[in-house]
């Protein structure tokens, strides 16, 4: 029997939903907060502290503490994905919102809890490293493309030399932390031999370089034990339909639901696997010549390369162009008959 406890995580405060004191609680989002909250809890549920669940939504850095905290001390927790809790919510008829309703709102989803989902955190410091780096990467990186958009403008007009010279000197010293941020995630994934010759086999596949097998390697190691559909779905590339009747009849999409550092990232490689990978490009050519838009087709080719990649990364297996060569012989001959 779990005593579950919902927790609403906010940037600065926990809002506390206790079933056994029907009572809510704020406390601080720090580490001694916490703490006490526990040692509060222990104190209420006595003997039955050891089956207590912490439900709640991870909201990126604000719910790293707490779920750290969690690893720490063994409590078991049900992480919950904001998506469907927030459609719960309008199942409850939850008109209104706040910290509060949706602490008590947490606790009620424990419904819908499935044993496999209730679970101690387990803290992998790779993956942690690897995350806050990928995500330092993509801020420099925009802020280096807001710098350049803002250079253009300039330049376009004949603006202020001083600012012009400013900008390029800013935009250089991004680009060598760019570097420097893409080695030191080389150096980290290397200094795991298992990592490190995975690394080098996702690296095989032509047009995947550094950069984009150093994403691979962290959403594999993020979710190690996902099926295809699952892969393709967290990274946002799973197909919708929206149709209903003879009134909605749009047209299917990508979801987008999964996280876009990915997409941006394999983007580029993408483009590139489309000319040098002789597999890519007869994948691409074939769904091209069925008629597909350009962009439906890098979507494909892009859900292939994650998926051998993936393949690669579990087989701990080379990118074998032999093993490739009767598909693209076959791709050819098909689209010869269609041309």
């Amino acid at each position: 029997m779990y005593n579950f406890i919902g927790i609403d995580v906010s940037k600065s405060t926990l809002q506390v939903y206790i079933e056994i004191k029907d009572e809510n609680i704020s406390i601080l989002n720090t580490k001694k907060s916490i703490s006490s909250l526990y040692s509060k809890l222990k104190k209420y549920y006595k003997k039955e502290s050891k089956n207590l669940v912490f439900i709640f939504e991870p909201t990126g850095p604000y719910s790293s503490l707490l779920k750290h905290f969690c690893a720490q001390k063994n409590i078991l927790t049900y992480i919950v994905n904001p998506r469907q809790s927030s459609n719960f919510a309008k199942a409850l008829d939850n008109r209104s919102k706040s910290d509060i309703i949706d602490a008590k709102m947490l606790y009620e989803f424990r419904i819908m809890s499935k044993i496999e989902d209730i679970k101690v955190p387990v803290i992998d410091q790779t993956q942690e490293c690897l995350g806050e780096m990928l995500s330092y990467y993509k801020l420099l990186q925009k802020q280096r493309t807001g710098f350049s958009n803002h250079l253009e403008s300039l330049k376009s007009k004949e603006g202020n030399s001083f600012i012009i010279k400013q900008l390029n000197k800013e935009i250089n010293q991004l680009k060598e932390q760019e570097k420097n941020i893409i080695e030191q995630m080389k150096q980290l994934i290397n200094s795991d031999e298992i990592l490190s010759m995975k690394f080098e086999n996702i690296k095989t596949i032509k047009g995947i370089g550094d950069l984009s097998s150093i994403a691979l390697i962290h959403l594999f190691i993020t979710y190690p034990e996902v099926n295809r559909q699952q892969l393709t779905a967290l990274i946002g590339l799973d197909s919708i339909e929206q149709t209903s009747g003879t009134s909605i009849n749009r047209k299917s999409r990508i979801s987008k639901k999964g996280s876009a550092i990915y997409r941006s990232i394999l983007f580029m490689p993408v483009l590139c696997a489309i000319r040098t990978n002789s597999y890519m490009k007869s994948f691409y050519d074939r769904l091209k010549y069925n008629g597909k838009h350009s962009t439906v087709a890098q979507i494909a080719v892009m859900k292939k390369m994650i998926l051998i990649a993936h393949s690669l990364y579990k087989n701990n297996k080379k990118f074998d162009d032999t093993i490739y060569e009767k598909r693209v012989s076959s791709n050819q001959k098909i689209i010869e008959n269609i041309a």
